[in-house]
């Protein structure tokens, strides 16, 4: 594996916005969960803005990992969206070193605002309570229709609907500014105990889907 480089992105990385969204739409078939589509042209224009984070090869200067921020309701809330690394850089920490960038410039550029996420990853969860987020119920997240018109792409999309934006099988996360996590390493990673077993995590999320089981019926 090369080295790599992770950096704000900027226009000189347009380039790399359609590899960026093709990688982003294999990843969700290979996992079979759903994710919101983004086309290159929205990719370029936060690379414009200075709201993406980009990882590239340092020998060939191609994509390796890449994530965006995101803002609604005036700036009270920010995310870290879209995260994606190339498969062959995976297991490297890759992830880890692209959403400590997103929530550093986020704190940097919105020093108030809430920073949520949500997500079925198992590994962006754990980066997330590395990070001080903690999980959240759906009522804690923007009430913007544009924050829950992201998930319209979502091969979920449908359950999110019916239940009316109160669950799905995503899990909500936030970090509140306010309120920054004071617990130390040892309480975080007890709390988190579950999620670092990856067959305690396939039983609560496949009993997430069984309850969520009637609504994927409907949809059909």
């Amino acid at each position: 594996m090369n080295k790599y480089t992770v950096q704000v992105a900027s226009e000189q990385h347009f380039d790399l916005a359609e590899s960026i969204c093709h990688e982003m739409a294999e990843s969700a078939k290979a996992r079979g969960t759903g994710i919101a589509k983004r086309t290159p042209e929205y990719l370029q224009e936060k690379m414009s803005e200075g709201k993406a984070i980009i990882a590239t090869d340092d020998v060939d200067g191609s994509f390796v990992g890449f994530c965006y921020i995101e803002t609604w309701q005036h700036g009270k809330f920010v995310a870290n969206s879209g995260l994606i690394v190339k498969p062959s850089y995976r297991q490297y920490g890759v992830a880890k070193a692209v959403k400590m960038k997103a929530f550093e410039l986020s704190r940097s550029r919105y020093p108030d605002a809430k920073i949520i996420g949500i997500t079925t990853s198992l590994a962006v969860m754990k980066i997330n309570s590395d990070l001080g987020y903690e999980p959240t119920t759906f009522a804690e997240l923007p009430v913007d229709d544009n924050f829950w018109k992201g998930c319209e792409s979502c091969v979920n999309f449908d359950i999110l609907t019916r239940t009316e934006r109160k669950i799905c099988l995503c899990t909500g996360m936030i970090y509140d500014p306010e309120n920054p996590d004071k617990k130390t390493t040892e309480e975080k990673d007890e709390k988190w105990l579950f999620l670092k077993n990856i067959a305690d995590f396939t039983r609560l999320k496949k009993f997430k889907e069984k309850l969520l089981l009637p609504f994927t019926k409907k949809a059909k």
